[in-house]
């Protein structure tokens, strides 16, 4: 596994704030999230997806941290998938909260990104 880098807030996990830990595990991006995904935090979680000059990424979205998400981190992931997908890759979400996946199944995102019960899962998958 790769040193992973930190992104965002320094006290992830808090009310109104988003941090992001990057690491690579045999060629995926692991992106492990800690917080919420909202207007004011989303650039953290755009940023941490960039995957510009990278052929065929392969990325894995550990959401098990993530306690609330709108329609910006949606839109997020929606644009990511997309530019995932059209180079070649793929972006799964990993371990996602239930009021989490309450809303991306609502949205139905959960129709074209992949989403995975664990970590572990969207890694062998």
């Amino acid at each position: 596994m790769a040193e992973g880098k930190t992104a965002g807030t320094e006290h992830g996990g808090q009310a109104g704030q988003l941090s992001v830990v990057a690491t690579a595990t045999d060629g995926i991006r692991v992106l492990t999230l800690a917080g919420e995904i909202d207007h004011y935090t989303g650039d953290t979680l755009r940023q941490a997806l960039d995957v510009v000059g990278t052929s065929r990424p392969r990325v894995v979205v550990d959401m098990r941290q993530v306690t609330f998400m709108d329609s910006s981190g949606i839109n997020i992931l929606i644009a990511a998938h997309r530019t995932f997908s059209e180079a070649g890759g793929w972006l799964r979400l990993a371990a996602v909260g239930a009021s989490v996946m309450r809303t991306i199944r609502l949205v139905g995102i959960d129709a074209f990104i992949d989403c995975r019960e664990s970590l572990r899962h969207a890694l062998t998958g």
